[in-house]
């Protein structure tokens, strides 16, 4: 194929993406979940799950092979922005005055996931390397697998978490800020994980580790100050400014990507070390702008990880271990959140609506998964099922909260009893 008609391809696959993704998120908006699980399903429904039942010529006349490299490239562009914007708006202020809570709330809503899912990963590992785990399933593949279950997505958190009216209630700060700690925690596993695996570079790990803390300390400290410096001047423009720290956010992702780790990790990195404005509050410009182009390309990466997912070549054994994981999912996350939210002393019902928000997987996981399966830590049907996964308990989390509102605690059987026309009124909203 001509380079001109490789470029007339990626301009129709582009249009059939973008139209695709949108007409997605605005069914899922409809149905009452976020925008972003409804573009997720249309990436997936644009691989192999939809086009392999189609005539082969409509796959191979949307997304020709000779176009392939091009899409993964603009996937990747997308996970830079998305990362980079999601390290940037990590706030752990949000712990003052309830650091005991959120960390113990975090400690049991990442800790028992993660055991529950290594437990599982050691005990079905016959099963698991037929659909796709390594073989002799090695400690990276354990880990990677229990990091599977454990993750929380922060920014579709965040998206339910305002769209259900509990922004700045005590379930909704405690649920994003204990989020924010697991994905902390999740990403720094997640990279130990791929970096046991190796690259093939030939460098040793300990090479590795040493050239990577060098990064992290350059990151945090002189570019951290440098940026600090040349942002705060009034000499740069809005334009400049936003130009510079993407700039910054593909330097650091390239700095990770040429130690063999993803791309992800230096964004998410750029975005951490990135300085706030003076009061330590985010730029708004910045966001918005950042989301605006983020959005725009985030279907792109959806379509290349669907690319890797069919579920019509899903058997027996896998949707009895996809129902299996999506069951541990939910249960570990919300039990886990939920008995550690009532240990500090929390009533029933706010605890369960923690341990429900918490179980969002959403992008976060897909991320998880893609830089997984790059890695060769699970490959096949096993990525199918576990994509899958991610979309079922991100689905589930708008019933599951409409049942947490549906719950009466004693405090509202006191309510009732004192005055009945307050308390269907405070049931009500």
């Amino acid at each position: 194929m001509s380079p001109d008609a490789s470029i007339t391809h990626l301009v129709g696959a582009s249009a059939v993406i973008l139209l695709a993704a949108n007409l997605g998120g605005w069914v899922s908006r409809k149905l009452g979940q976020p925008s972003i699980v409804g573009q997720l399903i249309a990436g997936v429904a644009l691989g192999p799950s939809l086009l392999n039942q189609l005539p082969a010529v409509v796959g191979d006349t949307l997304f020709p092979k000779a176009i392939a490299p091009m899409l993964t490239g603009l996937s990747q562009v997308s996970l830079v922005l998305f990362l980079f914007v999601v390290g940037y708006e990590l706030n752990l202020d949000l712990l003052r005055g309830r650091s005991r809570t959120a960390l113990g709330i975090a400690a049991a809503g990442f800790a028992v996931p993660m055991l529950l899912g290594a437990g599982a990963a050691l005990l079905f590992h016959g099963t698991l390397e037929q659909l796709g785990a390594p073989r002799g399933m090695p400690v990276s593949s354990v880990l990677f697998l229990a990091v599977a279950v454990s993750i929380t997505a922060v920014p579709v958190l965040i998206v339910v978490v305002r769209e259900n009216g509990l922004a700045g209630t005590v379930p909704g700060v405690l649920a994003v800020s204990a989020a924010g700690l697991i994905d902390v925690v999740g990403w720094a596993v997640l990279l130990g994980t791929i970096m046991e695996r190796g690259d093939g570079s030939g460098m040793s790990l300990p090479t590795r580790l040493v050239l990577l803390l060098v990064f992290v300390a350059v990151m945090v400290w002189p570019v951290r100050l440098l940026l600090r410096r040349v942002l705060r001047s009034p000499h740069v423009s809005a334009q400049a400014r936003l130009a510079l720290l993407i700039g910054f956010a593909f330097a650091a992702a390239w700095g990770t990507s040429v130690l063999g780790l993803h791309v992800i990790f230096g964004a998410l990195l750029a975005g951490v070390v990135t300085p706030r404005e003076p009061d330590g509050t985010l730029d708004p410009e910045l966001v918005h702008s950042l989301d605006g182009v983020g959005s725009l390309l985030l279907p792109f990466f959806f379509v290349v990880s669907g690319q890797s997912v069919s579920v019509g070549a899903l058997g027996g054994t896998a949707v009895a271990v996809l129902v299996g994981v999506t069951v541990l999912a939910v249960v570990a996350k919300v039990g886990s959140g939920a008995l550690a939210a009532r240990a500090c002393r929390l009533d029933r019902r706010t605890s369960l609506t923690i341990g429900v928000l918490l179980s969002t997987r959403g992008l976060t996981e897909l991320i998880a998964l893609n830089a997984g399966f790059q890695a060769g830590l699970l490959s096949g049907r096993l990525y199918t099922v576990f994509v899958l996964m991610a979309i079922a308990t991100t689905l589930l989390t708008q019933p599951l909260l409409v049942l947490c509102r549906r719950m009466r605690t004693p405090d509202d059987d006191a309510l009732a009893a004192a005055d009945p026309v307050s308390a269907g009124t405070a049931r009500g909203h």
